[in-house]
C-alpha cells in the first residue's frame, strides 16, 4: 500500500510539472501566480553561450532556450519546442515543461523527458487545447527544465535546473 501511495504521488507531481496552471489567469483578470509571474523567470536565467546564439564557450551547463515560433494547427493543436543541454539525471528523472502564455490566458503545453548527455537536444511539446483555441500571432512561452529527486519523505521533490521566459510567434 505504501509503495501504491509513493508512485502515485511521484506520478501526480510528475504531470503537474510538465502540465503546470492549465488555465491560470483566467477571465478573472488575476495574474498567472508565482509560478510564472516570479523573478525566477524574468531575471537572467541563463548564461549559454551555445543557447544564445552566441559563439560556444568551453563551459557545459544545465540550459534551455525557446525557438521565436510555435504553431496551432486546424484541430487546435499547438506545437512548442526549443533547445535544451542536461548534464545528469542521476538523481532522478528531468523533464522539459512548456507553458504557453497569450493575451488572458495560459496553458501546459506537453512535456517532454529529457537526455542528460551534456549534448544538445531538440525538445518538442505538442497539447490539443481548445476552449478556447490559441490564435496564430504573439505569445509567450515559459519552459524549464526541472527534475525529479526522492525528498526526504521519498516522495518526488521538484528541482529547477533551468528556465526561459520568450516572445514567440504562433503561425
Amino acid at each position: 500500500m505504501r509503495v501504491r501511495l509513493v508512485l502515485a504521488a511521484g506520478v501526480l507531481l510528475a504531470s503537474a510539472a510538465v502540465s503546470p496552471l492549465a488555465h491560470a489567469g483566467g477571465a478573472d483578470g488575476l495574474s498567472a501566480g508565482p509560478a510564472l509571474d516570479g523573478p525566477f523567470l524574468t531575471g537572467p536565467v541563463l548564461n549559454s553561450p551555445v543557447l544564445n546564439g552566441r559563439a560556444s564557450g568551453s563551459r557545459a551547463a544545465d540550459d534551455l532556450s525557446v525557438y521565436g515560433y510555435g504553431t496551432v494547427g486546424d484541430d487546435s493543436t499547438v506545437t512548442l519546442s526549443g533547445m535544451y543541454r542536461c548534464l545528469d539525471d542521476s538523481a532522478g528523472p528531468v523533464f522539459v515543461s512548456s507553458t504557453l502564455v497569450q493575451g488572458g490566458r495560459s496553458a501546459g503545453i506537453g512535456g517532454t523527458q529529457a537526455v542528460c548527455d551534456g549534448h544538445l537536444h531538440e525538445w518538442v511539446n505538442t497539447s490539443v487545447v481548445k476552449d478556447p483555441a490559441y490564435r496564430p500571432g504573439a505569445a509567450r512561452v515559459r519552459a524549464t527544465l526541472m527534475q525529479l529527486t526522492a525528498g526526504e519523505t521519498g516522495l518526488p521533490t521538484p528541482g529547477f535546473l533551468a528556465a526561459e521566459d520568450a516572445a514567440v510567434e504562433l503561425r
